[in-house]
């Protein structure tokens, strides 16, 4: 009898645009199991990391820009 892959993920997953956007975030955070940053490392597209840190960087500028000029308009 041929054993079927499992479900359970045992195939290597390809990468993916949404998996660069979760390491990053979780680059941003500063919070993550070695075990789960090796599994990501392994299965991550170096341009989609650095085009997703671009993306997080610029979110973080955004945001900031958008508190400090709602603090300022309060004052």
């Amino acid at each position: 009898m041929s054993a079927s892959p499992s479900p359970a993920g045992d195939a290597p997953k390809k990468p993916s645009f949404l998996r660069s956007l979760r390491i990053v975030a979780w680059g941003f955070l500063g919070v993550r199991k070695n075990s789960g940053y090796q599994d990501d490392l392994g299965q991550a597209n170096p341009f989609h990391v650095i085009l997703a840190g671009l993306l997080g960087v610029l979110l973080f500028i955004v945001v900031l820009l958008l508190i400090v000029r709602w603090v300022v308009s309060g004052a």
